[in-house]
């Protein structure tokens, strides 16, 4: 078994937002909806590598509409300088981030930040670890 997708709700007819926070801010990228649900609203995005699908989150319209305060996806980096790049893009593009949880979920360091309508996304990468030679002192 894997995770296909993770649904988070959004509010009616706010697809830009959607599209400035999952697309332009994470580095999304937006996927046709197939055409028996596109006339719900909403957005698709995924995260592709080499052919491979890592990640697909699904923007659905929920009414009435409340935010997710805890709830959340986590996406996964490849490494804390890929994560500090993400944080100040996420940044530039207008978006909260809170490094206040940092170091609170060993062998990771991670930040959350805000979509546009109010949902928490968690953002990690994994802790480098050091060489034996390195925890030795040894060169």
């Amino acid at each position: 078994m894997q995770l296909h997708h993770v649904q988070v709700s959004m509010p009616r007819d706010q697809e830009e937002s959607a599209r400035a926070f999952y697309g332009a801010a994470l580095g999304l990228t937006e996927v046709l909806k197939p055409a028996a649900l596109a006339g719900r609203g909403g957005a698709w995005f995924r995260a592709v590598s080499g052919g491979t699908v890592l990640a697909e989150i699904h923007l659905g319209v929920e009414e009435p509409f409340v935010p997710a305060s805890k709830a959340h996806p986590a996406l996964l980096l490849e490494d804390v300088d890929a994560l500090e790049t993400l944080a100040e893009r996420i940044e530039g593009a207008g978006f909260e981030v809170s490094w206040a949880e940092r170091d609170t979920f060993s062998g990771f360091v991670r930040f959350h930040s805000r979509d546009g309508f109010g949902n928490r996304v968690e953002l990690l990468a994994p802790v480098p670890t050091q060489s034996a030679t390195e925890q030795s002192g040894e060169e």
